[in-house]
């Protein structure tokens, strides 16, 4: 499949992937920095439900039906006109709440920078080092089963070469 997202809808697509994988007490500091509430309205009310969540076979293969998942969504308006969605994983109504916020800010000129800096900066950062920690986890856990086979370390050379096995 082919992505033909203009530059504004990929960047807005970012800042949404942020925001919905944030836990509520990242958000919620991040939000107290910035220091203002804009007024608003609600278009949808955060209200819970499920999705089904699909995945591929081997990760590029066959999609499948993995199972479902409990989801929060909700929609809000500003004052100036400006929309904001937020669908996010669990029953939290306050995550979804600030995420519709926050994309709603991030669309107006006036509000933008800040709010990439105080929330989706420090939020990208604490993922990433997420991501990194639960990585290095699962490569501590990392078998080389032809290694084992063979009872070598594929990793040494050094070791490699002194049982006399020639490489491929």
């Amino acid at each position: 499949m082919v992505d033909t997202l203009s530059p504004k809808q990929a960047k807005r697509r970012a800042w949404m992937g942020t925001l919905a994988k944030g836990t509520v007490d990242e958000i919620e500091n991040a939000w107290a920095g910035l220091g203002f509430a804009p007024d608003y309205t609600w278009l949808r009310k955060p209200e819970f439900g499920s999705t089904m969540i699909r995945a591929r076979a081997g990760g590029t293969g066959d999609p499948f039906n993995l199972g479902e998942a409990t989801l929060t969504r909700c929609a809000l308006r500003l004052a100036d006109g400006t929309t904001g969605y937020a669908y996010v994983l669990g029953r939290s109504a306050r995550h979804a709440e600030l995420a519709a916020l926050c994309d709603a800010l991030l669309q107006t000129e006036e509000h933008n920078a800040a709010v990439e800096k105080v929330v989706i900066a420090p939020l990208a950062a604490a993922q990433a080092k997420r991501n990194e920690d639960e990585s290095r986890r699962a490569n501590a856990t990392k078998v080389d089963f032809l290694a084992m086979a063979r009872g070598v370390s594929l990793t040494s050379k050094v070791a490699y070469e002194d049982k006399g096995y020639q490489k491929s």
